[in-house]
């Protein structure tokens, strides 16, 4: 009889794998059937792993679950040592595994140095405006001038027509360079402004990119109608949102409740302000098929109200779910090539 023989685990550089796995409208798909089966329960995801290197201004952050009836799930290591700019080394970093759900056996070892981790977050971006923004919307305001707000344009332009952007970054020099190369990349026509207000102003959607630490936007900024992704905030010392957005929006949804009471915006409100904020998730609203600005089920039909005016505001911290969705999709395209 035949010894059975284990299959060696592949190795895929982040070349190869960006040359698989963009910004899509099957990325999309993938991460919003992710969010369906957290809302319906087909998940298994356990607390985020995180640990302080305080010595090296650094830290680690395991992410991981399994979803039922897809066959990999992965295991994401990802760290951020944020004194390495000043070596000519980016600040981010990141690996994932993926194992067989069958056997548990390693499959592939995806080095995408943080590549995936970017993309998912982006595309959550998109199924959350997708969800939760007015879909008329046109005008776009980045509060951030980074890698992170780039793709989070680009991957909202899969859902939206985007038409113009306005952007706000503390580097004055970097938000005008943001604007000069994102209008000639994309064919938008994208404005710098020096004061939050006056970029939020005509906003129909506000997306809030930074590591900020203390809160940038106020409930006095949003316009009428507008849809907030605040998606900056994923540790305990970040916050991007004062207490009145959540408290004062319509509706505030996150994509774990449990992870925005430890790293999003839902740790910042005391006692008080958290009895005042409804708090919604994301994965069970797309599950329920239940969009917020059509207004509420009634006996298997929806109520006309006037939702134009609503503010919504998502709370995207990151999880383990979308990350071996994307490392899913990723593993399947690598091997199909």
């Amino acid at each position: 009889m035949t010894e059975p023989t284990q299959e060696s685990m592949q190795t895929y550089s982040r070349g190869q794998i960006e040359q698989v796995v963009g910004l899509d409208a099957t990325a999309l798909g993938t991460i919003r059937d992710a969010f369906i089966a957290l809302g319906q329960g087909k998940v298994v995801q356990p607390p985020i792993l995180s640990m302080a290197i305080e010595e090296a201004n650094g830290e680690v952050d395991v992410k991981t679950a399994h979803i039922q009836g897809l066959k990999h799930f992965a295991i994401k290591i990802s760290p951020g040592f944020f004194n390495n700019p000043a070596r000519g080394l980016p600040s981010l970093n990141g690996l994932m595994v993926v194992f067989s759900a069958e056997t548990g056996l390693a499959k592939a070892l995806l080095d995408d140095g943080g590549y995936l981790t970017a993309i998912r977050t982006a595309l959550a971006g998109a199924v959350a405006a997708e969800a939760l923004s007015r879909p008329d919307s046109k005008r776009v305001a980045l509060i951030g001038a980074g890698e992170q707000a780039s793709l989070q344009l680009e991957a909202l332009r899969l859902v939206r027509d985007i038409e113009s952007v306005d952007v706000w970054a503390r580097d004055k020099e970097r938000g005008e360079r943001f604007a000069r190369d994102t209008e000639q990349r994309l064919g938008l026509t994208v404005r710098s402004h020096d004061s939050l207000h006056a970029v939020c102003q005509n906003a129909d959607i506000i997306i809030t990119a930074t590591p900020s630490h203390t809160p940038l936007l106020e409930y006095s900024m949003l316009p009428e109608g507008v849809h907030v992704t605040a998606m900056g905030s994923d540790s305990p010392e970040k916050r991007e949102l004062e207490a009145d957005v959540l408290t004062d929006c319509d509706y505030f949804v996150c994509d774990s409740r449990a992870q925005s009471e430890i790293n999003g915006e839902l740790k910042g409100l005391d006692e008080d302000q958290a009895k005042a904020c409804e708090v919604y998730e994301l994965g069970n609203l797309l599950a329920d098929g239940r969009r917020l600005r059509e207004g509420e089920k009634n006996r298997g039909e929806q109520t006309e109200t006037a939702t134009d005016t609503r503010i919504t505001v998502a709370d995207l911290t990151g999880t383990g779910v979308q990350d071996t969705a994307i490392a899913s999709l990723a593993l399947a395209r690598l091997a199909q090539r």
